[in-house]
């Protein structure tokens, strides 16, 4: 009998779908997930190369009772995951640390909204966030190794209500980074669009986010052009690695951790360089605004310096995104507090004004109903929930479109008391790449 038994396992252990112990029910991935397909009636989608993986104990895996679970376990060993997109569609992604799914940021937010009952117990969270922050970014000892900044500035180019100025500000270690200033054009015996009794204007920082052209995109010109126009002085300046900063540091610094604490560091040295120089710059009057890349700037930014009074982060802010790239999640900043993420960090900014622009294209869509109710709770311990708002526009996707510049114009009129009568965004000029970049004045075209 024994031979018979051994003689019938040798046997089922040759055959080439043999499944057992001993090789720990091995399958390939391509084969187990063309199972889970047809099992559950499904169509899966790939962005990776699945050739040759293995998955052990394969079949154990499977849930008839539900593919997500199914998924999940098959992909997680491998660093894997699902991502449901459409009725019976799922995608097949590699693990992505700064991105969750809107359930988890519901959970977070749950957990965070846990952690504080009143203003003090959240002012206690708020300053031990501010803290950890600077240190996991790590960018105080730059900012105290820094020089005074200095800047070398282009010639003075006259448009329809406003000027345009390139610089290249000197920054650390031989660093510069380059942009272009944005101002009101002075008004002949009359009071400056948007000053103050003593000819003083705001200054609106606007950090770049990733869309095409960086700093030189038509759509950011009409921002900074028309803020401009309405009496506000708007700087914009390179991401690092991109634009005039790629030919010093090449493309591929951009990805990496650095450009996180570098593009920090730079909005913070242009806001120092313009204070110092410029006597026209309304102190009490410091807005930062940007979208995408540059709105997860905007967030940092009113994290790490107090001065800014107004802030407006345009499609970006989310409480299950924390960026997609190095630049703005390479730091561990997002583990301060045993864990936030850019909805608690926005949050941070309470009582001071905020408009989150948000729509219903990306992982701004949760925003009206998770996102913002949040940070009307944290603004209520002050107080103050009608200076936090929130437009929402969900037929749009991620971009800075008109309706998104219109909700920064808005907002900006409303907390700095802009021009309206100078909001036309067909008197802006469109500029040349080649002309936004810096160039001493004596070869200035």
């Amino acid at each position: 009998m024994r031979k018979i038994i051994a003689t019938l396992l040798l046997s089922v252990a040759a055959s080439a779908t043999a499944q057992n112990f001993e090789n720990q029910f091995t399958r390939s991935l391509s084969d187990v997930m063309g199972d889970v397909q047809r099992r559950f009636g499904i169509r899966l989608k790939y962005d990776m190369d699945t050739t040759g993986i293995k998955v052990p104990y394969a079949d154990f895996r499977i849930r008839p009772y539900s593919v997500e679970e199914t998924l999940t376990n098959i992909l997680a060993p491998l660093d894997f995951k699902p991502v449901y997109q459409q009725k019976n569609v799922w995608k097949v992604k590699r693990y992505e640390y700064p991105r969750r799914q809107p359930a988890d940021g519901e959970k977070l937010i749950a957990y965070l909204s846990g952690l504080y009952a009143d203003k003090a117990q959240w002012e206690a969270r708020r300053d031990t966030l501010r803290q950890e922050v600077r240190e996991r970014l790590g960018i105080s000892p730059l900012l105290e190794f820094r020089e005074a900044p200095k800047a070398d500035y282009g010639a003075l180019r006259k448009h329809d209500g406003y000027t345009v100025q390139n610089f290249r500000c000197h920054t650390i270690g031989g660093h510069t980074v380059c942009g272009s200033i944005y101002a009101p054009l002075p008004l002949t015996g009359k009071k400056a669009k948007g000053a103050d009794s003593k000819g003083r204007h705001p200054l609106i920082v606007c950090p770049n986010g990733h869309f095409n052209q960086g700093r030189y995109n038509a759509d950011l010109q009409k921002r900074y052009g028309t803020l401009a126009r309405m009496g506000a002085i708007c700087v914009s300046y390179d991401l690092w690695g991109w634009g005039e900063s790629a030919e010093e540091v090449g493309n591929e610094s951009h990805h990496t951790s650095e450009a996180h604490v570098m593009q920090a560091f730079n909005g913070l040295t242009i806001l120092d360089l313009l204070l110092a120089s410029r006597a026209d710059i309304d102190t009490m009057r410091i807005g930062v605004n940007g979208g995408s890349g540059g709105g997860t700037q905007t967030v940092l930014l009113s994290v790490l310096d107090d001065r800014f009074a107004a802030s407006c982060p345009v499609v970006s802010m989310s409480s299950w995104f924390d960026g997609g790239c190095p630049c703005e999640s390479g730091m561990p900043i997002q583990l301060a507090g045993r864990g936030t993420c850019n909805a608690e960090l926005a949050a941070l900014f309470a009582p001071k004004p905020m408009m989150v622009v948000s729509d219903g294209g990306d992982w701004t869509s949760t925003t009206p109903a998770l996102e913002y109710p949040y940070l009307q709770r944290i603004y209520g311990f002050y107080g103050a929930k009608d200076q936090v708002g929130n437009v929402h526009l969900p037929d749009e996707r991620h971009d800075f479109g008109p309706n998104k510049r219109q909700a920064v114009y808005d907002f900006f009129i409303s907390v700095f008391g802009l021009d309206t009568t100078m909001l036309d965004e067909d008197k802006v000029t469109i500029e040349d790449e080649n002309i936004l970049r810096f160039q001493p004045k004596s070869i200035q075209p």
